[in-house]
């Protein structure tokens, strides 16, 4: 034990002494929880929109008054005709053009088919379809307030759940947890061992009488515990700067983390032994996790829109099973009894990983 605890001694001097690694390990959690709450939102907010009002009635005043009354658009009422809709559009003023013809509320009042047309910028093919859903639930809702709607029994409802005000926030924050956790300790730890190969002291380690594990564990300690702080200055930041509450127990939010951080810790392990250099490891870790991460993990892009054999290789990617877990506590609110699958896998993943370390380890000894 007194072994174990001078090599960890040794491990946290390595990083504290070296001012840019600290400077990653606490700055990268900060910039990227402000980068993506923030600056990378998916948020329609403020997005300019025309309206060409050829019908000039009460109701469509209606109309236009509920939707320049909701902050997700900002509008122009000023236009007179296609034609000039169609110059906002080539000089990227606008990104959406809602069309009421005329006629609009006379059919709308004698029950007659009411029709209106948005036209959409689609070259940016999300943020299209993000305005298209957003305006479309409002003309839905103004509609659902009419007579007409209401004499005929139909009157639709829509709830969104666990995100009403479909902020960007409760996406974000649990990727991006998985992806700073990930690239915390896969890249910290992953240059360990070929930092004491390169450095010459690896000839210690191979004739002292530690244990192969004894070294494994004290590689990773330090930046399990780092790692642990990282992670409660990302939930104080999304609760306090991003208003995101935890739903969920925050025991077992903590529980399964250091699950995924040892896991995490222990491919960086992993990649340090095979690897022969420093640059190597880091090459490895970059391309071996962080795109797999960013691609297949369900954080940027849906799994389920995926063909069958990425969703396939996307089950070996720890941040998956994490990610899900993240959402289901911190959003929904749910409990062990509906992620112990996802928990269970991790787990599996944490223990294939300490046994390969070991053993490859031993062989390095030989």
């Amino acid at each position: 034990m007194k072994q174990l605890i001078t090599f960890v001694r040794k491990e946290f001097l390595h990083v504290l002494r070296d001012k840019r690694t600290l400077l990653i390990l606490f700055g990268m959690p900060v910039v990227q929880i402000m980068l993506f709450g923030f600056a990378l939102s998916t948020e329609v907010k403020n997005t300019k929109i025309g309206i060409l009002d050829q019908d000039k009635s009460q109701t469509s005043i209606d109309l236009v008054a509920k939707i320049d009354a909701n902050q997700y658009f900002d509008l122009d009422q000023e236009l007179k005709s296609i034609h000039e809709a169609e110059d906002a559009f080539k000089g990227g003023k606008i990104k959406m053009i809602v069309v009421i013809p005329e006629q609009f509320s006379q059919n709308l009042n004698s029950g007659r088919k009411a029709q209106l047309q948005m036209i959409t910028d689609a070259t940016d093919i999300n943020l299209a379809n993000q305005i298209n859903n957003f305006l479309s639930n409002i003309i839905l809702d103004f509609y659902g307030q009419q007579t007409v709607q209401q004499r005929s029994g139909i009157l639709p409802e829509i709830r969104m759940l666990y995100n009403p005000q479909l902020k960007g926030a409760p996406n974000f924050v649990p990727g991006v947890m998985a992806f700073i956790l990930l690239i915390i300790c896969v890249l910290m730890t992953a240059i360990a061992i070929v930092r004491e190969k390169e450095t010459g002291t690896m000839e210690v380690l191979l004739v002292s009488p530690m244990k192969p594990y004894v070294i494994i564990l004290a590689k990773a300690i330090p930046y399990f515990i780092l790692s642990m702080i990282i992670l409660t200055s990302i939930l104080i930041l999304s609760v306090t700067v991003l208003d995101l509450p935890i739903k969920g127990n925050l025991f077992l939010l903590f529980g399964i983390s250091i699950i995924f951080i040892t896991t995490n810790l222990l491919i960086g392990i992993v990649i340090s032994i095979l690897a022969g250099t420093q640059q190597t490891a880091m090459l490895i870790s970059l391309i071996g996790t962080l795109l797999p991460t960013l691609m297949l993990s369900g954080f940027m892009f849906p799994v389920e829109d995926m063909p069958i054999p990425l969703q396939i290789v996307s089950n070996v990617i720890p941040a998956k099973w994490y990610y899900e877990i993240v959402k289901n506590i911190m959003i929904k609110g749910t409990g062990f009894e509906v992620i112990w699958k996802h928990v269970l896998i991790l787990v599996g993943m944490m223990t294939a990983l300490f046994v390969i370390a070991v053993k490859k380890f031993k062989i390095r000894l030989q």
